[in-house]
């Protein structure tokens, strides 16, 4: 696996200098600053590169921009409203302008409205640290009492719904502040919240739009797009929902790996593939991780490990953020799996054998605690879990050790 690193741009508070110490060996960036549906310029794209290229004394940096994180997909294309048909015009002349620049690997997701949804973003652990949180009775007490979504009380269990009331009657407004603030902050790249307006809008705009519509959406913008990610010699590849199951009445269509199966049974090409990210898919009971990878590692274009503790059983259940090779996810056979599937692919003459990897998430602990940094991106929580997932991938690798082929 190639050691990347997300970085957000220079606002970031890990800098490119702090990158190259933490052992990483490529970036993993976007243009966050570019309006979803317009066009990626040639130049913005220089400008990134050379960000990433230079320490802050200006020598070179030996880092590269490995993969685009994401080129993101415009509510008007999820939903076939609008200026959809130019949007993805748009998206296809980017594609172009990054395959020019170098780029290979782009990731992106179609999850409706939100990118990732947690209660907390600063949830406190037993060893004094934070981490990121997604709480169901939190969750319900801002659909139902907060945002005040028409119907949403009857989204979840009834057991959910009484102490989802409780909770809010004991909340003091900063409480509800906190709360929303924390729900409608997943818009990766961004520091600021959606407002409850913008939420009804965004809502509203969906309808009744049901699960099976809006993946037909989506196999219509692959169809327009994969052909010429193909001819480009581009690796596109989707990102799972996080959570992996339906939040304010909004279809989710990437939450499994039969979903991801689905899709990349309607668009078969190799230009057409899967981000891998254990964190999501690892918030499902029913996701078995080092099984998804043995069965689709052939169209696993970019990893993202990360593990969670799931807090029930339940398929829409509570979890939170936990070390790298702690949670419920194996990491060890999630790894192994890769592993072997970059085996295969060495074997076989592919030139994209060694997939792109990042620590996602993290931890914030020690000095993290000071920084305020990207909620999820904190700078030595990310180091522990590169740390780690280096471990294991040498331990692995070694001579002593042998890892059985997924």
């Amino acid at each position: 696996m190639k050691q990347t690193w997300r970085w957000f741009g220079p606002h970031d508070l890990t800098s490119i200098d702090d990158i190259i110490q933490s052992g990483a060996e490529g970036v993993v960036s976007a243009l966050h600053h570019i309006p979803n549906g317009e066009v990626w310029t040639p130049e913005e794209i220089a400008l990134r590169q050379r960000q990433i290229g230079t320490r802050k004394d200006g020598s070179p940096s030996g880092l590269r921009w490995d993969v685009v994180e994401s080129l993101p997909i415009s509510e008007d294309i999820k939903q076939q409203t609008g200026d959809w048909r130019l949007h993805i015009a748009n998206y296809q002349t980017s594609l172009r302008h990054l395959a020019q620049a170098g780029l290979e690997v782009i990731c992106y997701n179609f999850m409706p409205v939100l990118d990732w949804t947690r209660t907390a973003l600063r949830w406190r652990l037993a060893h004094g640290g934070t981490c990121m949180r997604f709480e169901l009775n939190d969750f319900a007490a801002f659909d139902i009492h907060i945002l005040e979504r028409k119907g949403a009380g009857d989204d979840y269990p009834e057991t959910v719904v009484e102490e989802a009331g409780r909770r809010f009657a004991d909340m003091s407004d900063a409480d509800k502040i906190t709360l929303a603030r924390s729900v409608t902050m997943g818009l990766p790249g961004s520091t600021e919240s959606m407002s409850l307006a913008d939420m009804h809008t965004h809502l509203a705009r969906y309808g009744a739009i049901s699960r099976d519509q809006l993946r037909a959406h989506f196999i219509a913008f692959l169809e327009k797009v994969v052909p010429v990610a193909e001819d480009l010699g581009l690796r596109l590849c989707c990102h799972p929902d996080d959570p992996p199951f339906p939040l304010l009445g909004l279809p989710r269509i990437m939450s499994t790996g039969e979903h991801f199966r689905l899709i990349l049974d309607a668009v078969n090409s190799p230009a057409n593939g899967m981000t891998l990210c254990s964190g999501s898919l690892g918030a499902r009971p029913d996701n078995d991780l080092p099984s998804i990878m043995a069965e689709l590692g052939d169209r696993v274009h970019f990893l993202h490990l990360r593990n969670v503790t799931r807090e029930n059983d339940a398929i829409m259940g509570s979890f939170y953020e936990a070390e790298h090779l702690g949670g419920d996810t194996d990491m060890v056979a999630l790894i192994a799996a890769v592993l072997a599937e970059e085996g295969r692919r060495k074997a076989a003459g592919r030139i994209d054998w060694e997939i792109p990897m990042r620590p996602d998430h993290g931890q914030d602990i020690l000095d993290d605690l000071n920084r305020s940094a990207q909620p999820g991106y904190p700078t030595i929580g990310r180091m522990k879990g590169l740390a780690e997932l280096r471990g294991i991938t040498k331990a692995l690798q070694h001579s002593a050790v042998r890892y059985q082929d997924a």
